[in-house]
Formats: C-alpha cells, sequence, structure tokens
C-alpha cells in the first residue's frame, strides 16, 4: 500500500484581499462550491478550507503550484459537503488521470478554519504498482 499526505494553511486576510483584487472564486470554485460557500455566515472562512483542501489534495498527488493552466487545476478538484457538513474530494480531468496513475483506492480530507487561519490536510492511500 502506498500513502500519500498534503497539508496546506491559508492566512485568511490575504486570502480573502487576493480574491476580492482579482475576482477569481469563478476560476477556482465549481459552482456547487460557490452556492455551498455563499450560504455560509462568512462564506471566507468555508472558501478558504476548500481553497488549502484543493492546494493539499495537488500535494498529495506530487503536483507542484507552478506551471500553466493552474487554474484549471483547481476547478478538477472539487470539494463537496456530505449531508453532515463532512468534507469530500472529486477529481476530475487530469487530477483524475494522475490519481488512477497513483492506483488512489481512498481518500480523506479534513479541512478546519479559524478567524485568522484556514487548514486542510488530504491523505491518499494507493495499491502497490506490481
Amino acid at each position: 500500500m502506498q500513502i500519500y499526505q498534503g497539508v496546506d494553511i491559508i492566512e485568511m486576510g490575504k486570502f480573502r484581499n487576493l480574491f476580492l483584487n482579482n475576482n477569481l472564486l469563478e476560476e477556482i470554485f465549481s459552482e456547487g462550491e460557490r452556492e455551498y460557500c455563499l450560504s455560509k455566515r462568512d462564506p471566507w472562512q468555508h472558501f478558504a478550507g476548500r481553497f488549502a483542501a484543493k492546494e493539499a489534495a495537488m500535494k498529495a498527488l506530487g503536483m507542484g503550484m507552478s506551471g500553466t493552466g493552474i487554474d484549471s487545476t483547481f476547478r478538477e478538484i472539487e470539494v463537496l459537503a456530505g449531508p453532515s457538513g463532512k468534507p469530500s474530494i472529486s477529481f476530475s480531468g487530469w487530477t483524475e488521470k494522475m490519481s488512477k496513475k497513483k492506483l488512489i483506492t481512498q481518500l480523506t480530507v479534513s479541512i478546519s478554519h479559524s478567524e485568522n487561519y484556514a487548514v486542510a490536510t488530504v491523505i491518499l492511500t494507493g495499491r502497490d504498482k506490481v
């Protein structure tokens, strides 16, 4: 069994300013993610948590933050919320191909946030390559 892990932390003030000044919500987040976050009392905490989860997932997949089309990669990682609020992640496009290449069979994500920070960790479990 192979284990891949990624973690990321976001400083809330910098995140909010970056996204407000550059109008990035539609480029980074799916319609479902935007609807979920905007339904919350403080949507910025939820956007930052989802952004941290996307970055943590890219790290777990072995993908860096550089390169062309990075915004589309963020859109290929969708953070979903179950009925209880428990987050999960869905991959599509290139990120789905990378998860298949790593033979990923299980994924866990945890998101936490406070007034000043959001943090997320992603753990992927993959089968051993034969």
